[in-house]
């Protein structure tokens, strides 16, 4: 009996497969012995991208590697299972239960070998032999490529388990161009992460690593359309989708377009990447949705501004310090407006917005409070001549109306008293250090922008403002250790909530969303830069705004420019709401009706507090209180900073004796500075020219 066609091809097939299988044995061998540390790490084998992600695993942005390939590192958790299942189906149905190598798709490939007349078909290949190739790729396919696939996938098998396999396989597998793995195909082709994938997109992405030039969407359209509904048939044919799913998914358009690769946080990220250079994915602080929002927002406004001029924002939760979005420019490929330099960095003059700082120090020293009297009208101070934005004056206010109408001479009158130096020092407990002029010695100047701030550390300042006078240092990530909490007071907390409250009054600029916010805007020397910083009871929102050169802008203003990006910023950001703190325990809000005579009216340091002429009442200490704890930290290792106290009553000359020590010599001034020798408990006593006496006690704290 004639043996049947048939057989003698299966029988040629199975001798075929016995001698594939033994040299397959023969190479595994003698590859063990040279090479028993396959298949190497992942990072050996072949590099994958860089990438950062944001606060909740998004992907912010991701870099090439040094070949300029898209390969991002992936996890089967990350990839949709109906994807993964698809795969399986398709490509290599018995995966999870063979070796590495099926003998079942090696006999049905070796009949095609002898069928047509030695020539390769069907290679028969598992994923895991897949794999081999593709940690080391052959251009030729012959047998003896084939088999060395074989002994590698056996090997590969020996050391790794199914779902590692598997997770190599989806970084690894090409995908058109320079798209290597499943989540940088599914970024370009589709712009979204492979978590959640539709039939349609799945059944293209099990097709394209056959064949990834061929079937590429963006240049073989028509070739791509018939891969993937070949796999969809597949699908049907083997019952493992229900064939309504398929006709909707064959009727689905694939992509004409490749997509661009996440970019937000450009600056930011970039930053990080040069700081965390032993990292592959580095974990920032900043929201990818919040970040969107206002990269949309710079995009927008870039438009409504001049050729050159760009923009930069700062968004952080005050009461952690965590940014929770940067914007450095109105877009870091916006060559025209020098969009690769990051804004928020760049030392700028910060106008008016340090104004805060120096009211908060005068209620410090309980020179004013907000419904006290000041003169807004043309001061000399030493040949320094300051003038209102809009050059006029508005002769007597009040404290709160100077401040919400950021008046100059007010504050320049309050800074005199204060002191510059005392303003550098609290700054400097902000974690900030203002850039000086030549010389370096600070003057009355720096509280109208005489110095040089950063977008950054003004907003880390103004933490100070929701968290009760202690600053927060501003952290995203990007180094590779977060810094050191700030337990220095900028102000005091009452100081500063009375600043919150005053800026929390200022009008919304006219055409602005609504947004119950406290603000202050600045405008530098020249219309160069424009400011706005924001917070509510929680986060703070800086607003930059000029031109990266330092050239003027003529028209530009805080208010007109920087303050409705402000509020439309916060609007877009979508944070929820926070209100303000309430004041803190013991702080007395008075009408100005109400106030002491010495408070009615500010008319300078050395007569903050008013005479009573003919001396019938007694000497009174009206600060500090009784049992007050009061800061006098420099802000460094030097010696502790001046207390000033001040009188009511009595008749001069006035002594005053600290610890039981007398001062030098008596004085008729009734603003007095007592320079404590340490930090602790002291009671300070005032004796007036008839031997009535005042006391209080206090506590000294040096930070």
């Amino acid at each position: 009996m004639t043996m049947s066609r048939r057989t003698r091809l299966w029988r040629l097939a199975a001798g075929g497969l016995g001698g594939f299988v033994l040299i397959a044995g023969l190479v595994v061998f003698g590859l063990e012995r040279a090479d028993r540390a396959y298949p190497p790490p992942l990072d050996m084998a072949a590099e994958v991208s860089r990438e950062v992600l944001d606060r909740n695993g998004n992907l912010l942005r991701a870099y090439t590697t040094p070949e300029g390939v898209w390969r991002l590192p992936v996890t089967l958790d990350a990839v949709d299972p109906d994807y993964i299942n698809m795969l399986l189906a398709y490509e290599d149905r018995r995966f999870r239960t063979h070796w590495g190598v099926d003998p079942v798709a090696l006999v049905r490939a070796a009949v095609q070998f002898v069928v047509n007349g030695g020539r390769i078909v069907s290679g028969g290949s598992t994923i895991t032999m897949q794999l081999a190739r593709l940690i080391e790729p052959r251009a030729e396919r012959s047998l003896s490529a084939k088999l060395r696939q074989m002994a590698r996938a056996l090997q590969i098998e020996r050391r790794l388990g199914k779902d590692e396999i598997l997770s190599l396989y989806l970084t690894l597998a090409p995908y058109g161009g320079n798209l290597e793995g499943i989540r940088a195909a599914s970024l370009a082709w589709f712009g979204r992460e492979p978590r959640k994938l539709s039939l349609s997109q799945a059944a293209l992405l099990v097709a394209l690593p056959q064949s990834p030039e061929a079937r590429r969407p963006d240049r073989r359209r028509a070739q791509a359309l018939l891969a993937r509904n070949r796999v969809l048939a597949r699908m049907k044919d083997a019952g493992l989708i229900p064939e309504s799913e398929i006709a909707r998914a064959s009727a689905a358009q694939v992509p004409g377009r490749r997509l661009a690769m996440p970019d937000l946080a450009a600056h930011t990220a970039d930053l990080a990447i040069r700081q965390r250079t032993d990292e592959q994915t580095i974990t920032l602080t900043l929201d990818s949705d919040i970040q969107q929002r206002l990269e949309t927002l710079a995009t927008e406004t870039a438009g409504r501004l001049g050729t050159r001029q760009s923009l930069a924002m700062v968004l952080a939760d005050g009461r952690t310090g965590e940014v929770l979005a940067s914007v450095g420019s109105t877009g870091h490929l916006d060559a025209g407006r020098a969009g690769a330099i990051d804004m928020t960095h760049a030392v700028r003059s910060p106008g008016s917005t340090l104004k805060p700082f120096i009211y908060g120090l005068a209620f410090e020293d309980a020179l004013v409070v907000p419904e006290t009297l000041i003169d807004d009208t043309p001061a000399d101070f030493s040949g320094y001549r300051p003038r209102n934005f809009d050059r006029g004056y508005m002769g007597e206010v009040s404290i709160r109306q100077a401040l919400q109408f950021s008046l100059n001479v007010p504050a320049v009158r309050l800074l005199e008293a204060v002191g510059p130096q005392r303003l550098l020092a609290r700054l400097r407990r902000g974690g900030t250090r203002l850039d000086l002029p030549p010389g370096g010695a600070p003057g009355l100047a720096i509280g109208l922008g005489g110095a040089g701030i950063s977008l950054r550390d003004l907003v880390q300042l103004y933490t100070a403002f929701v968290n009760n006078g202690t600053a927060q240092p501003l952290n995203d990530g990007t180094g590779p250790v977060a810094p050191k909490p700030l337990d220095q007071p900028v102000l005091a907390a009452d100081a500063s909530w009375r600043v919150a409250e005053i800026l929390s009054g200022v009008s919304a600029p006219q055409g602005a969303p609504r947004v119950a916010i406290a603000y202050k805007t600045g405008t530098s020397y020249g219309y160069r830069d424009a400011w706005a910083i924001g917070f509510d009871g929680r986060y703070v929102l800086g607003v930059w705004v000029g031109r990266p050169d330092a050239a003027p802008v003529p028209g530009l203003s805080g208010i007109e420019t920087a303050a409705p990006l402000l509020f439309e910023a916060f609007v877009r950001a979508g944070l929820e709401r926070v209100d303000f703190p309430a004041p803190p325990a013991g702080l007395v809000v008075r009408s100005r009706r109400s106030l002491p005579h010495a408070l009615k009216k500010y008319r300078g340091r050395d007569a903050a507090i008013s005479t009573v002429a003919d001396g019938s009442l007694p000497p009174q200490i009206v600060y500090p209180p009784q049992n007050a704890r009061v800061a006098l930290g420099s802000g460094g290792s030097g010696p502790l900073m001046p207390l000033v106290i001040k009188l009511q009553g009595g008749a001069g000359p006035y002594r005053l004796i600290a610890n039981g020590r007398a001062l030098s010599k008596p004085t008729r001034r009734r603003v007095l500075n007592w320079t404590p020798d340490s930090p602790g408990a002291s009671t300070l006593t005032v004796m007036d020219a008839e031997g009535r006496a005042a006391s209080v006690n206090v506590f000294i704290d040096a930070n």
